[in-house]
C-alpha cells in the first residue's frame, strides 16, 4: 500500500555538512580537534570510521559512521538512526535550529547528528557512536520509508552487525530525540538480540494519530516538511502525503506505521515533555503501553532539544547507559520509575516530582460539568439543560466554560472531553478543545519551552510554532470518526478506530470522547481553568512557517450541556 516518489541527491546547500561528502576510510581525530570554530573540541582521541557499508537481510547495503575511542579496549555502542544525514550537524539548518532555540552550537562537537548523541562526550566516557543512514537516504541503497516496521527490520539488522565487530563488547543502545526515538520503538519490537537498553527522547508512536491525521483530521503540515526536506537520496522515498490522501482511514498501511509495543522489553528511560504537540501524546502513549518490566519516565518542563544538551540530563543518561551497557551496580534502579513535573506558567516550575506511576496514585478523575448557560464550568450536573453554539464562519467561533479555583489545585494526568454535540447545517464537526490557565485576572497564561524569547521568538509562537510556547493541553476529533476502540480505550484515555465514517443525520446529538495531552499544571487560589471548544485549531501549526491547517466545517456547531446531555471536561485533580 505505500505509495513512493522519486528522491532528490544531497547536494551542497544549507543541510550539508562537512561530513557530507562520501569519502570511505578511516582516520583518527587527536584530542582538541575542532570540525568547526564554532563547535566544542573533542576532548580524547577518537577513531572515525566514515562511509562504512553494512548489508541488511534483503541484500541492500547501508553507510553508516563508526566514533569510537582510541585504544584496544572493546566498547559499547550507542546508535542514533534517522534521515536527515549522518554529517549534516555542522549544516547551517543545524546551527540555525539551535540558534533558534537558544542553545549555543557549543555544547556539541559538530559531530552529531541532528538531534543525536554526541561523540565528542560519549566517546571521552568510553562508549562509541554509530550514525547511519537508513535505506534509500545519501549514499545507502533502496527506497526510503517513513517511521515504519521496515526501519526496525533494518536497525536490527545494524545492531547485530555492530555487536560482532572486534571493537565492541556485544552491548548496543539507542538514544535521541524526535525521529531518533520513534525509530526506538520500532527496533526494539524486533528484539535485536543485542540491544541492551533505548532511551526515546520524545516522539511519535503512531503515524496515523500522531503526525498526519490527529483526531482524523489531514493535518499535514509537518508531514510535508519531513517529506519535502528530508529522506535525501538516489532512489526513491515514500510519500506519506499522497498516503493520507488515499487512505484516510486506518489501514494496514498505517497498522505497519505502528510499533509492536508488547515486544517491547529492553530496558528503558523514556523522557516526555506536555507542551510538544508532535511528540506529547505518542512518547506517554509508548511509555504507557512497551512490556519493558524495568522502563523510567521523566517529564521535564522545556523543549527536547535543551533538555536533551542539558549536562545534569545526559549525566543522567550516562548512568543508565552505564548500568545497562557496560553493567555497571551503580543504583540506577533506586532512580524513581516517574519524574515529572508540574508547570506554573508564572515562574514556578516543580521538576522531578518523584512518583511510581503516572498520573500518581494521589489523583483522582474529576469531571467538571458545562453549563451553557452561566458558560461555567461544576462539579455537579447543571439544571435546566441548555444550549452554547457558535456558526464556524463568525468571530467568535469559540464557546468557552471557566472555573476559579478557590484553593490551589494541581492537575496531573490525563484530561478528556466528554461532550453531546450537534452539527446544523452540516453532517460532520472538526471540533478543537483547549484548556488554559488563566490568572487571577482572567488574562491567559503561557510560557516558552526553550532559552530564546527573542521578539522573533514572539513573534513565531503568536500563532502556531506550538513547540516553543506552551498555552495550554488540546485534542482534536472529527465527530464522523468518533467510534471508540474498546479494547485500547480507557475510563482516562478515550482511544478511536479512525477505521469508519459515521456522519450525522439532521437534528442528532451524538456523544463524543476527546483525548486531550496530558497534563501537570498548578493552579494558585483564585486562578481560572478555561474550557475552549472551537470549529479551528486555536493553537496554529505546531513547527514554525507550516501551512496550516483549514478544517472542513460549515454552519452552526452546537454543545449540549445538563440535563442527559450533560456535557463535561474530566481533569486529573491531585489531592491536597
Amino acid at each position: 500500500m505505500r505509495i513512493f516518489m522519486p528522491s532528490k541527491p544531497l547536494e551542497p546547500g544549507d543541510r550539508y555538512g562537512v561530513l557530507s561528502d562520501f569519502a570511505p576510510g578511516t582516520r583518527t581525530l587527536p584530542a582538541g580537534f575542532q570540525i568547526a570554530p564554532a563547535f566544542r573540541p573533542t576532548p580524547v582521541d577518537i577513531v572515525f570510521e566514515k562511509d562504512v557499508a553494512v548489508t541488511l537481510r534483503d541484500g541492500v547495503t547501508i553507510y553508516v559512521d563508526v566514533f569510537r575511542p582510541a585504544g584496544t579496549e572493546p566498547v559499547p555502542v550507542i546508535v542514533a538512526w534517522s534521515p536527515y544525514g549522518k554529517g549534516q550537524g555542522t549544516s547551517t539548518s543545524v546551527m540555525g535550529v539551535f540558534g533558534l532555540v537558544g542553545l549555543d552550537n557549543k555544547v556539541v562537537s559538530g559531530l552529531a547528528k541532528f538531534e543525536a548523541p554526541d561523540p565528542a562526550y560519549w566517546c571521552s566516557q568510553g562508549y562509541a557512536i554509530c550514525n547511519p543512514d537508513p535505506r534509500g537516504t545519501i549514499n545507502s541503497e533502496g527506497d526510503s520509508v517513513l517511521w515504519d516496521r521496515q526501519e526496525g527490520r533494518d536497525c536490527h539488522d545494524l545492531i547485530e552487525w555492530l555487536a560482532v565487530q572486534d571493537w565492541c563488547t556485544g552491548k548496543v543502545g539507542m538514544s535521541g530525540t524526535s525521529y531518533l526515538a520513534v525509530s526506538q520503538w520500532f527496533t526494539a519490537a524486533e528484539q535485536p538480540p543485542h540491544l541492551a537498553a533505548i532511551n526515546p527522547w520524545e516522539g511519535v508512536s503512531d503515524v496515523y494519530r500522531d503526525l498526519v491525521l490527529r483526531g482524523g483530521m489531514p493535518d499535514t503540515g509537518f508531514a510535508r516538511q519531513l517529506r519535502d526536506y528530508s529522506f535525501w537520496g538516489l532512489g526513491q522515498k515514500e510519500d506519506i502525503i499522497a498516503e493520507a490522501s488515499a487512505y484516510p482511514l486506518m489501514s494496514e498501511l498505517w497498522a505497519t506505521k505502528i510499533p509492536d509495543f508488547d515486544q517491547v522489553t529492553v530496558p528503558a528511560y523514556v523522557v516526555a515533555s506536555y507542551s510538544n504537540t508532535l511528540h506529547t501524546a505518542g512518547t506517554f502513549r509508548a511509555w504507557r503501553r512497551i512490556a519493558s518490566p524495568d522502563k523510567w519516565l521523566r517529564v521535564h518542563n522545556g523543549q527536547e532539544w535543551p533538555d536533551y544538551y542539558d549536562e545534569t540530563n545526559r549525566d543522567d543518561l550516562r548512568t543508565f547507559f552505564d548500568r545497562y551497557l557496560k553493567d555497571e551496580q551503580n543504583g540506577w534502579e533506586q532512580t524513581p520509575r516517574v519524574r515529572y513535573s508540574v508547570l506554573d506558567l508564572e515562574g514556578g516550575d516543580q521538576v522531578d516530582v518523584a512518583a511510581d506511576e503516572f498520573p500518581p496514585p494521589d489523583v483522582t478523575s474529576t469531571k467538571y460539568y458545562l453549563d451553557g448557560l452561566s458558560r461555567t464550568l461544576s462539579t455537579t450536573v447543571p439544571v435546566p439543560a441548555s444550549e452554547a453554539l457558535y456558526a464556524v464562519d463568525a468571530n467568535p467561533d469559540v464557546v468557552s466554560f471557566t472555573t476559579t479555583f478557590e484553593a490551589g489545585t494541581t492537575l496531573v494526568g490525563y484530561p478528556k472531553a466528554h461532550l453531546f454535540v450537534e452539527a446544523r447545517g452540516s453532517d460532520d464537526m472538526d471540533l478543537f478543545v483547549l484548556v488554559q490557565k488563566l490568572d487571577a485576572h482572567g488574562t491567559p497564561l503561557s510560557a516558552f519551552t526553550t532559552p530564546n524569547h527573542s521578539a522573533r521568538v514572539q513573534d513565531l509562537t503568536e500563532r502556531g510554532a506550538t513547540i516553543l510556547r506552551y498555552k495550554g493541553s488540546d485534542g482534536r476529533l472529527r465527530v464522523s470518526l468518533r467510534r471508540l476502540d474498546e479494547a485500547l480505550s480507557t475510563e482516562d484515555i478515550p482511544v478511536h478506530t479512525f477505521d469508519r465514517v459515521e456522519k450525522l443525520a439532521p437534528g442528532e446529538i451524538v456523544e463524543v470522547e476527546i483525548d486531550l495531552l496530558p497534563i501537570g499544571l498548578k493552579f494558585h487560589a483564585g486562578e481560572q481553568l478555561r474550557f475552549v471548544v472551537s470549529s479551528r485549531n486555536l493553537l496554529g501549526p505546531m513547527m514554525p512557517a507550516l501551512v496550516e491547517y483549514v478544517p472542513a466545517n460549515s454552519g452552526l456547531h452546537v454543545v449540549h450541556t445538563g440535563g442527559e446531555h450533560a456535557s463535561y471536561l474530566q481533569l486529573p485533580v491531585q489531592e491536597g
